[in-house]
């Protein structure tokens, strides 16, 4: 019993936890990790009362939201049990993404296809807010045997993260520091950025300057910025960071570079409305690689999402441990 004990005590630092999600939580991760098994007796109520200093009202409560999941059962007079040990054997997955973007759409394809029908997948979508990200966890928390979650660039992310035990835990597309040992398949912006600007030098330099279009209010990564600026520097080349592209704009002569599709598929227009042609009178570049982008032919760099998702469900499906950084890959096609 001690060790069931141990087990709800341990999420005590959690600070969104409440006393029943603590008991709930706590109670599920020693079923889950073997502690007690099937058909065996639980704490009575009085004794939980007195390792844990809960009341009567939270007890009751936490073991009747055990049983309205079928994990635990009531015998009258003989208290309670383990109903259903084998928690994870349909395994429940919640997968919060940002948003579908066609290459998250490329990581979600592959995620679905490798875990298979035996699995239950619900996915979320946060939108690079943290209000409905704080929300979403809040709604989802102790419900799911694995959580898959694409954090948000924001001071209040790692006490949310803090709620979902690090066993339960995966980390996927941009990296968040956090304390404990969890697994993760995320990309690195900076050094990554740089290398593949540093390969399109002599190809940049072929133009007047190259202009980043990037608003310091948008959710892009905020490492490119800081690379291209070193690389300009660098490689002594001219390059300026601008808010936003104003549409007509583009000009003979000039490499554009941006995250932003709509921005991206604007430049494209205006090209073909001023008879421009990428790769000759001017440069365009992306990040983010996606079929369309390679049907036209435009130049980018990116990460392998759809490897991204395979991964990800593997180690999901067998409980594998992994902990990697994705590598950019440059795609070098006729717009630069």
């Amino acid at each position: 019993m001690d060790r069931i004990f141990q087990e709800i005590k341990k999420l005590t630092d959690i600070p969104s936890y409440s006393k029943h999600d603590r008991f709930v939580q706590g109670m599920i991760n020693a079923i889950d990790e073997k502690i007690i098994g099937q058909d065996e007796m639980l704490p009575s109520v009085n004794k939980l009362i007195k390792e844990l200093g809960f009341s009567r009202e939270t007890i009751i409560k936490g073991y009747k939201d055990l049983i309205s999941r079928g994990i635990v059962e009531s015998k009258n007079r003989l208290g309670y049990f383990v109903g259903n040990s084998n928690i994870g054997q349909t395994l429940n997955v919640a997968l919060l993404m940002y948003n579908l973007d066609t290459f998250e759409e490329q990581f979600y394809r592959n995620f679905r296809e490798e875990l298979g029908q035996q699995v239950r997948l619900s996915t979320y979508f946060h939108h690079g807010d943290i209000e409905v990200f704080e929300t979403i966890l809040a709604q989802i928390k102790g419900k799911y045997e694995m959580y898959v979650v694409a954090p948000i660039p924001h001071p209040k992310t790692k006490e949310l993260l803090d709620t979902i035990p690090r066993n339960k835990f995966m980390m996927f597309d941009r990296y968040e520091s956090l304390e404990g040992d969890f697994n993760h398949i995320t990309q690195e912006f900076g050094q990554s950025s740089y290398e593949v600007f540093s390969t399109l030098a002599p190809r940049i330099k072929q133009f007047e300057e190259i202009i980043f279009y990037h608003s310091p209010n948008s959710l892009d990564p905020k490492e490119i910025v800081h690379s291209f600026n070193k690389f300009l520097k660098d490689h002594n080349i001219n390059g300026r960071v601008i808010n936003e592209y104003k549409s007509g704009s583009v000009e003979k002569g000039k490499v554009y570079f941006t995250l932003d599709n709509f921005a991206l598929w604007q430049i494209m227009r205006d090209c073909k409305s001023k008879n421009l042609k990428p790769g000759k009178d001017l440069g365009v570049l992306s990040h983010n690689d996606e079929p369309a982008k390679e049907i036209i032919g435009i130049t980018t760099f990116s990460s392998d999402f759809s490897n991204m998702g395979k991964m990800a469900g593997r180690a999901v499906l067998n409980r594998e441990k992994i902990q990697t950084t994705v590598p950019m890959i440059l795609f070098e096609r006729y717009t630069l």
